[in-house]
This record gives C-alpha cells, structure tokens and sequence, in this order.
C-alpha cells in the first residue's frame, strides 16, 4: 500500500503501513483495552456480591453508575476530538481511567465500590475517539466498513472480559489468594496494560493523515484543528433520531454485557466459569457482525443513499427487538443461548450502521456528532438499567420490555430522512463563517 497524507480508500486490515493503517490498528486495540477495563468487574460480579453484600437492587445502582458517567463524558470527548485532537485526547483518557481500574480493589463498602464503578464509567467515552479517528483517516467510500471494524474489534474486547477475567480471578486463587482478595489483585491486570498503553497511542499515531492538530496549526493556518459546532449538530434532528437508535443497540449491549454471566449463573445454574463463556460468546461476534453492518451499509449508501442506510438501521432494530423478546421467553439455556446469538447477531450490525451514518451528519463537527449519538448508547444502558434494578420485574421481563422499546425506536428511525437538507448545511456553514470572522 502506498504511503499517504491523504484519507485511505480502502481498508487492508493486514497492514500497518502509513499512519492511517497504524492509527487503525492502535485505536481498536485501545477500545479493545477499554472495554476490558470498563467491563472487567461484571463477569466477577457473583464473588463481588458475596464479598461486599450486595442486594440486587445495590447491584442495580452498580450497573447503571457503570454507565451513566460515560454520557456526560462522550459528548465532552467528542468536543475534544475537534478541538484538541484525538492523539492527546485519547492518551489523557487511557492514563487517567487506568487509576480507578487499578485502584477498585481498595474499596470494602457499597458506597465506595458505586463510586468507583462511576468513575470507571468514564473510559466508555474512547469509543467516539475511536469513531472520530477512523473517521478522518479513511475516504467517505469506506469509512463505515472502517468505523464499524474498528469499533467491532474493540467491542470485542467485552466478550473477552466474560471470558478472561474468571480465568485470571481463579489464577490468583490457584496462588493461594482467597476470593475476595482474588478479584481486588485481577483488576490491577487491565488498569497496566491501559497505563502503557497511553505512552503507546500517543507516540505512534497522528490526529490526521497529514499531521497533528498543532503541526498543521504551524505549516497550514488554514488547515489548523477543525472545531466542531455542539450547537449545530444538536439542532440536526438526524443527530437525535440515531441518538434513540445507539441507545437501543449499543445501549443495549454494554447492558447486556453488564448482566449475562449474573442472569446465566442465577437463572439456568450454571457455573462462574460457564456463566463467562457463555456471556463471552455475546461479546465476542463483534469479532464480524458489527463490520458485515458497516460493510452492508456501505454497500446500501452506494446505491440507496442515506434514505437506504436509515431504512436498513430500522429492519435491523426491529428484528433484534423482536429477538431479545423471544430471549425473554426461553425455557432452557439451549433456547436462550440460540435467541441470544440471534439477537446479538442484528444488535451488532445496527452498531456498525449507525456509525456509518455519523461521519455524513456534519463533516465539520464530526466529534460532536460521535459524541452524541455515542452518549445515547449510554442513555439507552442507564434507563434498562432501571429495569434490572427494580425489584418488583425479573430479568426475563426487563428484557421483554426492552425489545418492546426497541421496536418502537425502529419505527421512528424509519420515519426519518437521513439525507442532507439545506436548512441545516446552511447553519453549518453560517457557523464556519462566523468563527472565521471571529479569528481574524
């Protein structure tokens, strides 16, 4: 592949050649890493119940503080990304999240644990530093087969989590460790690795395929950072129809994520180490699903235009609503791990057409777009996580009620023309126009 300063046209997932190719790559292994901090509790949430005396309603609060930081700071995130670029910001998230993760173990009380668990909430935001960068490193032809590539690989990291994390809770255990020092002593695994991993991302990639942000700034006033308008993508109705629309599968997701060893091991008498593998299967089809969505998209985009990805971002709502009802229902965990893989199969796909939407709302404020579509995937995880709070509805009914709400989404996603109008590509460049005149 020849080198470059300009955005890739194709997307070779084999190389790292150039700095697109190496960005690509850095910034889904530092999703990858994220998620394993962000999730690395909830697979180890059985022996943490046990340890600290958690009710079920406790470990409600836990799920949606997981969560509900992560809205606040993507929309902050995606501001940055236009402002600060996405080099630095993500290095200064991964450094400063990689404390609370190494550091959870410390706490002995509910109280302590929910704050933390607050805190850790807020390494969700990498997503949209992820979808920015992938953004402008990759032409308009291809940017939502790589959007959802990247984003997928990353995803990916939470099936792993469900996985590994039991695995390295009973390797302490093997050394002798009891189990509640065992899961304080795992969490320090996945706080390192974001640590170095900081040092990493910001000495090996670029804000842009001709440069950062400051060196640009110096060789090109003209081409200096681009700064996003929150104002302006926040008045495009299409921002808040695929805001509803991350809420109702990514938001789903990182719940599901947060509950499915719990709800396996509880309702079907599985053991710890099952309970995560089974969960782990969920997360680990990100491994295609979420890129054959982006890739689809791309595919429907070149014939169909916007009108036809934001008809395909509906069917595929729909059908995994229709999914996760039919998961509620099921009587054996053949049943339940057969409608999960299905559900999980549309869910995924839906994450990667969104997000091969975004980067076509508002070229100019690509960041602040991610950064609210990406907090609706958080929005959508606070409200189910009322549900599974809630004491008066079991988990079977909560995810019934959920794929009721996300059919419902379907049909307002179908509603809307996801097309340009004028009215809004005239604010866009009103905006550009008054910054311009400010400055000089």
């Amino acid at each position: 592949m020849e080198t470059t300063n300009k955005p890739l046209e194709k997307l070779n997932i084999f190389s790292f050649k150039g700095v697109q190719m190496r960005t690509f790559h850095l910034t889904w292994m530092a999703f990858f890493l994220c998620f394993f901090g962000w999730f690395g509790l909830a697979p180890l949430m059985t022996v943490i119940k046990t340890d600290l005396g958690l009710s079920k309603e406790q470990i409600g609060n836990i799920i949606i503080a997981s969560v509900a930081a992560t809205v606040v700071a993507r929309i902050l995130i995606g501001k940055l990304c236009d402002s600060w670029g996405p080099r630095k910001t993500y290095s200064a998230l991964l450094g400063l999240c990689s404390i609370p993760v190494m550091t959870v173990g410390l706490v002995h009380s509910y109280e302590g644990f929910l704050l933390f668990r607050l805190a850790i909430g807020v390494i969700g935001a990498s997503f949209v530093i992820t979808q920015y960068h992938t953004s402008v490193m990759f032409d308009k032809k291809i940017v939502g087969t790589a959007n959802a590539v990247a984003g997928g690989w990353g995803n990916l990291g939470g099936g792993v989590t469900n996985m590994v994390m039991p695995l390295i809770f009973s390797g302490f255990i093997g050394l002798g460790y009891l189990p509640e020092s065992a899961w304080r002593i795992a969490m320090v695994i996945p706080g390192v690795l974001l640590l170095v991993f900081s040092f990493i991302y910001y000495r090996f990639t670029k804000d842009t395929p001709a440069g950062n942000f400051e060196e640009l700034a110096i060789t090109n006033p003209k081409a200096a950072k681009t700064k996003g308008s929150l104002a302006v993508a926040m008045k495009d109705p299409r921002t808040w129809a695929l805001f509803l629309a991350y809420g109702a599968c990514f938001g789903i997701e990182i719940t599901f994520d947060n509950v499915a060893a719990l709800y396996f091991f509880e309702n079907f008498d599985t053991s710890l180490a099952t309970a995560g593998i089974l969960a782990g299967t969920f997360g680990f089809m990100n491994i295609f699903a979420r890129a054959m969505g982006g890739i689809l998209a791309d595919k429907v985009g070149n014939k169909y235009g916007m009108l036809g990805k934001g008809r395909l971002l509906a069917l595929l709502l729909a059908l995994e609503g229709i999914g996760i009802a039919l998961f509620a229902q099921s009587g054996s965990i053949v049943i339940a791990v057969v409608t999960m893989l299905g559900f999980a199969m549309f869910l995924k796909m839906a994450n990667g057409v969104t997000y091969a939407i975004v980067p076509f709302i508002n070229q100019k404020a690509i960041g602040s777009v991610s950064g609210i579509v990406g907090a609706g995937g958080n929005v959508g995880a606070v409200l189910a996580g009322f549900l599974f709070k809630s004491s008066s509805i079991s988990y079977s009914q909560a995810f019934m009620y959920i794929g009721v709400a996300i059919a419902c989404i379907a049909a307002v996603v179908a509603l809307i023309n996801f097309e340009k109008t004028k009215n809004i590509i005239t604010e866009a460049k009103t905006f550009e126009t008054a910054k311009a005149s400010q400055a000089s």
